[in-house]
């Protein structure tokens, strides 16, 4: 069986896709905070029916659908039925714990849910990263960089070799031991990316915000594909797009993806 991250270099050379979109679906986007779940489900499958041939990667985000209890987990489990089988499907749950409670959520997102990466917080170190990597189908995307602003709270304290954040690449590139570990890089902070490239050469890059925050797209496609690959992550300005029909949300992708192309053909 391939590793994931050989699996995922598959899709977007194949495709032509570096995107990734975003499924944070809630009502206040739709201008309507009395929609029903039945309407967010439309509008998630609307969103996917939209992008199917132009994205490498769907990004759920766990806390969208668990806000509305088991018939969020139902929701989730029906997105989950309605992908294809030529895209990866990255849960955005952030998880860091430890021991069973790992494993536990482990078995829950790869098991269950059926998703073929998930995103990670490693301070707690590798007790918390290593039941997630353990198959090498199943990928790991740890917390890197990230591209909220008090992100440098933590993430660029100096360690004595450096900052936090190149300490946490380093690391990644020795839990990589099933090519299936990769890292998560904020676009908001365009220098930082080729920075933790020089930490970690070949793991691939999960690259949030573009769009709606902000990053800086060249800087990421350019700067995140030497010497590795990178998925880029829109969420808001394609689920959101325009007035919210399969046309402008097609449209929005479509112009991501483009842009996107030319920057790797120009590069």
């Amino acid at each position: 069986m391939k590793s994931f991250n050989v699996r995922l270099s598959e899709i977007i050379k194949v495709k032509k896709s570096h995107l990734c979109v975003g499924l944070d679906i809630n009502p206040e986007r739709l201008n309507a905070t009395s929609s029903s779940l039945d309407d967010l489900k439309a509008h998630t499958f609307r969103v996917i029916d939209a992008t199917r041939d132009l994205v490498a990667a769907y990004k759920p985000n766990l806390a969208f659908f668990e806000r509305w209890g088991s018939p969020g987990y139902q929701w989730l489990e029906e997105t989950m039925d309605y992908f294809d089988n030529d895209v990866v499907i990255i849960g955005d749950a952030k998880r860091g714990d430890i021991g069973n409670t790992a494993k536990q959520y482990a078995k829950s997102i790869f098991d269950h849910f059926g998703f073929d990466a998930v995103t990670l917080s490693p301070y707690m170190g590798q007790d918390s990263i290593t039941p997630f990597t353990e198959a090498p189908e199943k990928g790991a995307f740890i917390l890197c960089r990230t591209s909220n602003p008090s992100a440098i709270d933590l993430q660029s304290l100096p360690t004595g070799k450096g900052l936090l954040f190149d300490k946490i690449a380093q690391l990644a590139v020795q839990w990589n031991q099933n090519d299936n570990v990769g890292l998560v890089v904020g676009a908001t902070s365009p220098e930082e990316i080729s920075r933790v490239r020089g930490n970690a050469p070949g793991l691939p890059f999960l690259i949030p915000g573009i769009g709606a925050q902000g990053g800086d797209l060249t800087k990421s496609m350019i700067d995140g594909n030497i010497d590795g690959i990178a998925l880029i992550n829109v969420s808001r300005s394609i689920s959101f797009a325009g007035d919210l029909s399969k046309s402008a949300i097609r449209n929005a992708a479509q112009d991501y993806v483009n842009k996107m192309r030319d920057l790797m053909y120009e590069s």
